[in-house]
């Protein structure tokens, strides 16, 4: 089971790629990384989401928002 400390870091470096590759601002990601299914998935351990690349996390989050 992933440490909370660990998922937290996670979640923070996804956000950043996140921004990077979709152009938007931190807090834009920000939003849009909790309202997607990604973050569920990976908060609930489904898949091993939580195990996947960030950039594999951020493009598959731009690709819900389409």
């Amino acid at each position: 089971m992933a440490n909370k400390i660990l998922m937290q870091r996670k979640y923070a470096k996804v956000i950043e790629v996140l921004a990077e590759r979709a152009g938007k601002s931190l807090d834009e990601a920000l939003k849009m990384f909790y309202t997607s299914d990604t973050y569920d998935y990976m908060r609930e351990k489904i898949a091993d989401m939580h195990c996947r690349s960030d950039i594999y996390l951020a493009d598959n989050i731009i690709a819900e928002n389409k």
